[in-house]
């Protein structure tokens, strides 16, 4: 990535009880969550990581070893490629009722987050605040989830880490508004207005491009502290 780029997303040094959201449309935007999880593994941050996208390999590429971080105790690696109907769905089901369980809600996902990260006072000698990240919070809903439960998840989460422990939340949500998902997109406002800081990336409307890859824009609240950001400033930056 250009040192522009790099410029652009280093406000991370700034996240302490915040929101951050990171959404993609047309376009790839998982170096996000690589540039977060790095970083905050090296800040020896104690963290969460709900990869519900990929596998724990396939992070390993990001700089620093998560192997290692996971065995001391600074990374819980939650593989949701493996586990998600398991932490979804009820013990007993009926196999026609996989695809889509209607009482379906998000409570064994919150329990393994706030397990994960309740530090004890060793826990909060070793590691600096907790973070928790989700890549990418889209799939839920493909899984049936009720947008209403996802949002409820996100709240309980964002008061168990930022709230009380005045850790960090970042989420991936992958942005369909141009083919109408109704849920999606009631999810993505819903998080606009909770997040303190917001980072879109965008695929070219030309399409692609060898040398440039799509835009990026980044909102932020003018008061970093304030869980509400109707008020904010924007950038625009093309990613090279």
């Amino acid at each position: 990535r250009s040192p522009e780029l790099l410029f652009y997303v280093d406000t991370t040094e700034q996240l302490f009880g915040q929101c951050v959201l990171l959404s993609e449309s047309k376009t790839d935007g998982s170096f996000l969550i690589h540039h977060f999880l790095s970083f905050f593994l090296k800040a020896q941050c104690k963290v969460c990581f709900l990869g519900l996208v990929q596998s724990f390999s396939h992070y390993s590429t990001v700089g620093i070893n998560m192997l290692q971080a996971r065995e001391k105790g600074q990374l819980v690696f939650f593989e949701g490629l493996r586990n998600s109907l398991d932490m979804l769905l009820p013990e007993i089901v009926l196999p026609y009722l996989v695809l889509r369980w209607p009482s379906t809600d998000l409570r064994n996902l919150f329990d393994f987050v706030n397990s994960s990260l309740s530090q004890s006072e060793n826990d909060m000698s070793r590691w600096a605040s907790p973070v928790l990240l989700i890549d990418d919070l889209s799939v839920l809903l493909s899984l049936g989830v009720n947008p209403t439960a996802v949002l409820d998840f996100i709240h309980y989460c964002r008061m168990a880490v930022c709230s009380k422990q005045q850790g960090n939340m970042v989420t991936l949500v992958h942005n369909e508004d141009d083919l109408g998902d109704e849920d999606c997109d009631l999810v993505l406002h819903a998080l606009t207005h909770q997040s303190s800081l917001i980072l879109q990336v965008h695929g070219l409307n030309t399409g692609y491009c060898r040398d440039v890859h799509g835009q990026k824009k980044k909102t932020q609240s003018k008061s970093p502290k304030s869980q509400k950001c109707f008020d904010r400033f924007d950038w625009n930056l093309v990613v090279v």
